[in-house]
């Protein structure tokens, strides 16, 4: 016995298959967590506001002598502050961002005794982070931001 299908059917048959898979798509983009769609910041209209801030800041410490360093040590990972600042001063916050999960993100605050901070390999994921270390010191602002593969 011979199938055979009727060119109208066909057409029926083609677009049913075609909105069966794009409504697939819709489904597990919207209610399937592994494919989660969420901005890389809560308050993204807010940040945007303060960016000429930020801006600021960055320029201020790209015009400092020595920067802030990252250097992947055996026990973790060495932040090494500027020298020409007395670090019992240095105040503020080291974040880090892990673009892909925002669930294992972080921040420390800066109390330093010497110019050096170290971040123990275990509280790092291997994979992509963003750090923003923002710190003051006699009322000047500064922020350093770097990707880091880690």
């Amino acid at each position: 016995m011979k199938f055979k299908i009727s060119w109208p059917a066909g057409i029926v048959i083609a677009l049913s298959a075609f909105i069966i898979f794009i409504l697939s798509y819709v489904y597990k983009a919207t209610f399937v967590s592994q494919y989660d769609h969420h901005l890389v910041s809560d308050d993204y209209y807010k940040d945007e506001l303060n960016y000429q801030q930020e801006i600021d800041k960055l320029n201020k410490s790209a015009a400092l002598k020595e920067d802030v360093t990252l250097t992947k040590v055996t026990e973790g990972l060495l932040i090494k502050f500027p020298s020409e600042f007395d670090p019992q001063k240095i105040a503020g916050t080291i974040s880090f961002q892990r673009p892909s999960n925002d669930k294992i993100d972080f921040q420390f605050p800066i109390k330093l005794i010497a110019a050096d901070y170290l971040i123990l390999d275990k509280n790092l994921v291997e994979g992509r982070w963003n750090v923003k270390i923002e710190w003051t010191i006699n009322g000047a602002a500064y922020l350093f931001k770097e990707k880091l593969m880690y």
